[in-house]
Protein backbone atom coordinates (compact mmCIF):
# COMPACT_ATOMS: atom_id res chain seq x y z
CA UNK A 1 0.00 0.00 0.00
CA UNK A 2 1.39 3.19 -0.83
CA UNK A 3 1.16 6.37 1.70
CA UNK A 4 1.50 9.60 -0.04
CA UNK A 5 1.21 12.81 2.00
CA UNK A 6 -2.57 14.44 2.31
CA UNK A 7 -1.54 17.77 1.11
CA UNK A 8 0.61 18.67 -1.72
CA UNK A 9 3.98 20.19 -0.38
CA UNK A 10 5.17 23.13 -2.21
CA UNK A 11 6.96 26.60 -1.36
CA UNK A 12 5.62 28.95 1.23
CA UNK A 13 5.96 32.24 -0.99
CA UNK A 14 4.10 33.93 2.48
CA UNK A 15 7.35 32.46 4.78
CA UNK A 16 8.86 35.90 4.73
CA UNK A 17 5.55 37.65 5.83
CA UNK A 18 5.03 35.02 8.13
CA UNK A 19 8.57 34.80 9.80
CA UNK A 20 8.34 39.06 10.52
CA UNK A 21 4.84 38.67 11.70
CA UNK A 22 5.68 36.66 14.32
CA UNK A 23 9.36 38.21 15.55
CA UNK A 24 7.00 41.83 15.60
CA UNK A 25 4.80 39.85 18.02
CA UNK A 26 7.17 38.19 20.02
CA UNK A 27 8.50 41.49 20.55
CA UNK A 28 5.41 43.10 21.73
CA UNK A 29 4.64 40.49 23.95
CA UNK A 30 8.18 40.10 25.60
CA UNK A 31 7.77 43.96 26.12
CA UNK A 32 4.34 43.22 28.46
CA UNK A 33 5.42 40.50 30.04
CA UNK A 34 8.77 42.42 30.79
CA UNK A 35 6.59 45.27 32.31
CA UNK A 36 5.13 42.30 34.67
CA UNK A 37 8.09 41.43 35.33
CA UNK A 38 9.63 45.02 36.20
CA UNK A 39 7.43 46.01 38.54
CA UNK A 40 7.32 42.48 40.59
CA UNK A 41 10.78 43.63 40.81
CA UNK A 42 11.18 47.25 41.30
CA UNK A 43 7.63 47.36 43.60
CA UNK A 44 6.82 44.17 45.04
CA UNK A 45 3.83 45.89 46.70
CA UNK A 46 2.02 47.04 44.25
CA UNK A 47 1.37 43.42 42.81
CA UNK A 48 -0.59 42.91 45.93
CA UNK A 49 -3.03 45.76 45.52
CA UNK A 50 -6.93 45.01 44.80
CA UNK A 51 -8.21 46.42 41.92
CA UNK A 52 -11.59 44.32 40.46
CA UNK A 53 -13.58 41.58 42.35
CA UNK A 54 -10.64 41.40 45.25
CA UNK A 55 -7.95 39.98 42.79
CA UNK A 56 -4.81 41.93 43.14
CA UNK A 57 -2.60 43.20 40.42
CA UNK A 58 -0.27 40.26 39.97
CA UNK A 59 -3.28 37.45 39.22
CA UNK A 60 -5.02 40.36 36.58
CA UNK A 61 -2.21 40.97 34.83
CA UNK A 62 -1.15 37.32 34.80
CA UNK A 63 -4.28 36.34 33.47
CA UNK A 64 -3.86 38.97 31.21
CA UNK A 65 -1.04 37.57 29.54
CA UNK A 66 -2.39 34.66 29.58
CA UNK A 67 -5.50 35.87 27.41
CA UNK A 68 -2.97 38.07 25.46
CA UNK A 69 -1.02 34.91 24.02
CA UNK A 70 -4.06 33.51 23.14
CA UNK A 71 -5.73 36.60 21.17
CA UNK A 72 -2.18 36.84 19.29
CA UNK A 73 -2.31 33.36 18.23
CA UNK A 74 -5.46 34.27 16.64
CA UNK A 75 -4.18 37.31 15.14
CA UNK A 76 -0.69 35.33 13.85
CA UNK A 77 -3.48 32.74 12.22
CA UNK A 78 -5.75 35.65 10.69
CA UNK A 79 -3.12 37.33 8.86
CA UNK A 80 -1.09 34.60 8.21
CA UNK A 81 -3.43 33.16 6.99
CA UNK A 82 -5.07 35.77 4.39
CA UNK A 83 -1.26 36.46 3.50
CA UNK A 84 -0.97 32.35 2.46
CA UNK A 85 -4.43 33.05 0.46
CA UNK A 86 -3.25 35.88 -1.28
CA UNK A 87 0.59 34.68 -2.35
CA UNK A 88 0.41 31.03 -2.88
CA UNK A 89 -2.57 31.67 -5.56
CA UNK A 90 -1.35 30.41 -8.83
Amino acid sequence: MLHEPADVIATDNAAAYKSKLGVILFIFYTLVYSGFVVIGLTDPELMGVELIGGQNIAIIYGFGLIVLAIIMGFIYNYFCTRMENKMNKN
